[in-house]
């Protein structure tokens, strides 16, 4: 567990998997509200912005984000590339830069946390991630660096503990960094279906996951849409998912996890 106190409040809104271009416009409002409500510290969005990577999509999208809480933390998903153009090619992530986020491994330091988003899409994946030793040395290098007592949070589209045919290549190098690093929660979309779990390092230490569900699509597989509101003090950090239930925002399951362990207290 990383030394020293978090500086309260410590609030981190985690959305994905908006696939703009296939979602009910009415959510938008609704989620804008509700993610705005909890005043978050960090807003953090993990990929998938657009459904088809087009320029309408992307400017939509834009549009949604900047009615969401800054700051913000974004990084693209395998739906930000576009699927059959020559764009995927010659110039997989142009939109994405244009429209999102001119850096694909974005990095935010602010008071109580330091944060590192990671393009886990290559062009030559179809939908699957890869993490590149580069991205893995980033990860030892700015998060292993951070303050004393700072969370240190490393956001992807693609969930480490993927596996089979989803399993992420370069994982085994992301997780001797993440573990050097002292990463304290790893956030995730992709599989449209929220789950926090404990993934093992090699170091003997835990990482805690949390995947976030789709939080405006209609690309639903079995739960409502959804998102995560993450609040972080110096022992624990409590997950809280938020389901879209009849056109309203509620509480679901509540689980909080145990700084720098990964282990999982007081679930409801």
């Amino acid at each position: 567990m990383n030394a020293g106190p978090v500086r309260p409040p410590l609030v981190i809104a985690h959305v994905s998997d908006l696939h703009i271009g296939a979602h009910p416009p009415q959510v938008v409002q609704t989620l804008v509200d509700d993610v705005s409500a909890t005043a978050p510290t960090l807003l953090v969005v993990t990929g998938d912005c657009t459904m088809r990577a087009r320029t309408s999509q992307f400017s939509q999208a834009r549009a949604v984000l900047e009615r969401l809480p800054a700051p913000r933390l974004v990084v693209a998903g395998n739906h930000d590339i576009p699927l059959l153009a020559l764009g995927r090619l010659v110039a997989p992530y142009a939109r994405y830069r244009t429209w999102i986020d001119g850096e694909l491994d974005p990095r935010l330091d602010l008071p109580g946390v330091r944060a590192l988003g990671l393009q886990t899409m290559p062009r030559w994946r179809w939908k699957s991630g890869r993490v590149s030793g580069e991205q893995s040395a980033l990860v030892e290098d700015f998060l292993g660096s951070a303050p004393a007592g700072a969370l240190r949070l490393l956001a992807l589209h693609h969930p480490p503990s993927a596996g089979g045919l989803a399993r992420m290549l370069g994982r085994a190098a992301l997780m001797r960094a993440a573990a050097a690093a002292r990463v304290d929660i790893v956030l995730a979309g992709h599989t449209h279906v929220p789950a926090m779990r404990a993934i093992d390092l090699p170091s003997g230490q835990q990482l805690a996951e949390v995947v976030a569900g789709t939080a405006t699509s209609t690309r639903l597989r079995g739960v409502p849409r959804s998102w995560n509101v993450i609040r972080v003090d110096a022992a624990h950090i409590r997950v809280e998912q938020r389901y879209e239930i009849a056109g309203e925002w509620r509480t679901g399951r509540v689980v909080s996890i145990e700084r720098g362990a990964g282990r999982t207290c007081a679930p409801r």
